[in-house]
């Protein structure tokens, strides 16, 4: 039997895996990592799936019948430009994830999100949004959970809120999106794409496969997207004066409206009701409130979610990406109970940064909700002995000094992952205080992002 090569070891690689392995087909992974992390050598025995590391060898394209390129792994590699000029399949995991749900034909609608700011929120806001008006949903794509592994637990008619990158949408075909948007773009990922057009071409492919009943949604702040959008997707805007038609709006005073198709606005609420603060999650908020209104919410019910969201991560501060690596800053988290909700709130591979000036309390309880979202530990400061001696079997590397902690984490970070600082430490070891510290983070995760 002709087998499926998977290349790439991350989260959606991994989830890819488990979803062919699952359906009974032959699937080899490949990474170009010398050997596999404990986890994921343990679910590939599970599955029974062969790894390759080290290299993508040529001689995997041989009896091979598709490739499915995980997001981090540009095309432009060696072995897929063999692969295409031997007529081979060469998808995306959002690709075989929509092939599969449009088989179930079971009454599933994606509603998709892409932009270079503002993504998670407005997908887990989404979300949120249609949960209230009691329409089964999940938050999924690039945001934590990939597709191919949160559509296996959902019932008929589930609104897949869907964030989409453009290393996703590089890779798509047939993939149909009921309701999408655009956010924004701003320059990002230049060393994949190579320019700003070719960026924001990859942007537009979430647009591509979409019916006159389908909702594209773009920011009325830049034409550009609508004017140089493919499909045929029904036209609305959001932003900050009132749309000529269907859309949304945020006027002077700070009063959210919503346009139907027929030019009728509806005032839903002010913008001070936002837990949501910053004029970027008014526009999130927006897009979200269409995009769940198209999905089937009633007005009521996008009040009500608007109103009660909290924000993607309680505390956690999203500070910068590169290379589909997300640092977020979590000063804050200067206790073991503010680290485990930290934890909680992303969905891992995680770099954690913990340590400090610690405060007496054991770390142990850390263990159990760091069990299979783990990438590795950073030990830092004055807490590095009791931390060797609780959690030291885990995969760890101490590093005393903060800055060298960090520059660490980021270097060993992995596409997918997260860089999160939560040290459930207080940080007079090394900083005037928890401000300090989350600063200086930031700080040092401009400068890797930017370089």
């Amino acid at each position: 039997m002709a087998h499926v090569v998977v290349i790439g070891a991350g989260r959606s690689g991994m989830a890819v895996t488990a979803h062919l392995a699952g359906q009974g087909i032959d699937v080899i992974l490949t990474d170009r990592r010398p050997e596999p992390d404990p986890l994921s050598a343990q679910q590939l025995t599970a599955l029974n799936v062969p790894g390759v590391w080290g290299d993508h060898p040529l001689a995997l394209l041989d009896g091979c019948r598709e490739i499915v390129l995980s997001p981090g792994v540009p095309p432009s590699i060696p072995f897929i430009q063999e692969a295409m000029h031997r007529g081979l399949s060469v998808i995306g995991e959002l690709e075989l994830a929509h092939r599969t749900l449009r088989a179930r034909n079971d009454g599933s609608t994606l509603l998709a999100v892409t932009g270079t700011n503002g993504k998670s929120t407005t997908t887990d806001l989404l979300a949120h949004l249609l949960k209230a008006a009691g329409i089964p949903s999940v938050a999924c794509g690039n945001l934590g959970t990939p597709l191919t592994a949160a559509m296996d637990d959902q019932s008929h008619g589930t609104r897949y809120a869907l964030e989409c990158s453009s290393y996703q949408l590089e890779t798509i075909r047939d993939f149909h999106a009921e309701g999408a948007v655009i956010l924004n773009l701003t320059p990002d990922h230049l060393a994949r794409h190579g320019t700003m057009e070719a960026y924001l071409d990859a942007k537009l492919r979430i647009f591509e496969r979409q019916s006159p009943a389908d909702l594209r949604l773009t920011p009325a702040s830049d034409p550009t997207f609508d004017a140089f959008a493919p499909g045929h997707g029904r036209s609305a805007k959001f932003g900050w004066g009132a749309p000529k038609g269907f859309g949304a709006w945020c006027d002077p005073d700070g009063v959210i409206w919503l346009v139907d198709d027929g030019g009728k606005a509806e005032p839903l609420m002010n913008r001070r009701e936002l837990k949501i603060p910053g004029d970027h999650n008014v526009e999130n908020a927006l897009a979200a409130a269409l995009l769940a209104r198209h999905g089937g919410a009633d007005d009521q019910a996008i009040v009500s979610g608007l109103r009660t969201y909290p924000g993607l991560a309680h505390r956690i501060a999203f500070c910068g990406e590169k290379n589909g690596v997300k640092a977020y800053n979590d000063s804050k988290g200067t206790n073991v109970d503010a680290t485990m909700t930290a934890i909680k709130a992303l969905p891992g591979p995680l770099v954690l940064l913990l340590g400090g000036q610690g405060k007496g309390t054991p770390f142990e309880p850390l263990r159990s909700l760091l069990e299979g979202k783990l990438r590795r530990l950073i030990f830092l400061g004055e807490t590095i002995p009791q931390l060797e001696a609780e959690l030291g079997d885990l995969p760890h590397t101490t590093i005393q000094p903060f800055d060298d902690a960090v520059g660490e984490a980021l270097r060993i970070a992995q596409p997918g992952d997260q860089v999160l600082l939560s040290p459930a430490c207080a940080s007079f070891d090394q900083f005037n205080n928890f401000e300090e510290r989350g600063e200086r983070f930031e700080a040092l995760v401009k400068v890797w992002a930017e370089n």
